[in-house]
């Protein structure tokens, strides 16, 4: 197998692990407000995550930019928690175009810290690499894979419980978006560094 595979496959499954399930609900939070028709914005706004999350890692790997990990893992929940209760004064309405632009504004800017979130694996398994070019989009593609895997999954299950069920899409939100703020309010209080 290929380097450009396997730090693909690292990344793809760095995202879909279940222990560090702070990165899924943060892409849970991004697609919250939104159906199966709105896949296109989805994508973009999950994008836009990639591209702040890559500039970081990247950063953040090369020594350029480092933060202390203890204060990125508080911050990492924190974004989710912000993220979760914008969604619940957002309506189907409140979605102008305007209003997307800043949300990939937020979700790149959000990116950016969660980003430095995976400096440190990222460092201890590219430490022996000449050139971290190639292994790092590899990595960055796997990880936008697998983040494109679960909004997959959570747009199927919105289509099947708003269109199928008909929960109403204001209700589907508010559920999802208070699950996601309750559980990254936990994940801050384990991540507390004062």
């Amino acid at each position: 197998m290929s380097q450009f595979w396997i730090y693909f496959g690292i990344g793809r499954e760095h995202i879909l692990d279940l222990n560090g399930y702070d990165h899924i609900l943060f892409v849970i939070a991004l697609c919250a407000i939104y159906i199966l028709q709105d896949w296109k914005r989805v994508l973009i706004l999950v994008t836009a995550f990639t591209i702040g999350h890559s500039v970081t890692l990247a950063l953040s790997t090369l020594d350029i930019l480092n933060v202390r990990t203890d204060l990125i893992e508080y911050l990492i929940p924190v974004t989710i928690l912000i993220t979760a209760i914008a969604n619940l004064f957002k309506t189907k309405q409140t979605l102008t175009k305007t209003r997307m632009m800043m949300n990939y504004s937020f979700a790149l800017f959000f990116g950016l810290i969660h980003g430095m979130g995976f400096s440190n694996y990222l460092k201890s398994i590219l430490g022996r690499e000449d050139s971290i070019v190639q292994p790092l989009l590899a990595f960055n593609l796997g990880l936008e894979l697998g983040q494109i895997i679960i909004v997959a999954f959570f747009m199927v299950a919105s289509f099947v419980f708003v269109s199928l069920f008909s929960v109403q899409r204001r209700d589907w939100n508010l559920i999802i978006s208070s699950a996601v703020a309750g559980m990254s309010l936990m994940l801050m209080f384990e991540a507390k560094f004062w």
